[in-house]
């Protein structure tokens, strides 16, 4: 059964680089799955760094925004996975939801994040998930964020309910909230 590793905090916590430096711990392959759609050019200035960060340190990358049971399934002989980020992963069906004039709601981001873990548990290696601590800050003033807000929470809740570790960067420095420090 794979471990699994949850890595949260605030944004522009340095999550995302203690979750690669995490992972780069581990032996090789690594698969990084990446779930930001590309917006505008600063979001693409994002990704390019991210993938510079990567570069010729022994990653494969596939970008998916919203079927990550289907990537990690197909991907389960990696040794580490790593997704990056659940917060985008919930607003992307969140999105999707809204284009299709329906809502989206937290039994159902509760479902796909089950279905989620139980593919990462069924891969060999260890599967680290990346997402924002997003509880801790002020109630959103409008109906849109504040169930942003409650969908990120119930899936980062059931996510630690079910990782063998949970992590949280706070201005680049790693508490350990459960688990060991390394996978």
């Amino acid at each position: 059964m794979g471990r699994i590793v949850l890595v949260t905090g605030g944004c522009r916590s340095g999550k995302s680089a203690y979750a690669q430096q995490l992972a780069e711990s581990l032996p090789p392959s690594r698969l990084f799955v990446a779930t930001c759609p590309v917006t505008d050019d600063e979001i693409q200035q994002r990704i390019e760094r991210h993938r510079q960060a990567r570069r010729d340190r022994g990653w494969e990358t596939i970008e998916e925004q919203l079927d990550l049971t289907t990537v990690l399934r197909a991907n389960a002989h990696h040794n580490v996975i790593l997704v990056d980020c659940v917060t985008l992963w919930v607003n992307n069906w969140m999105y999707c939801a809204q284009r299709a004039a329906r809502r989206i709601d937290e039994d159902e981001i509760a479902e796909r994040t089950d279905r989620v873990l139980d593919a990462a548990e069924s891969c060999g290696g260890t599967t680290i998930f990346v997402t924002n601590e997003v509880g801790l800050g002020v109630v959103p003033d409008n109906a849109p964020a504040r169930c942003f807000r409650d969908l990120v929470g119930r899936a980062n809740q059931i996510l630690a309910a079910r990782a063998d570790g949970v992590t949280l960067v706070c201005c680049g420095i790693p508490m350990q909230l459960k688990g060991p420090n390394v996978p």
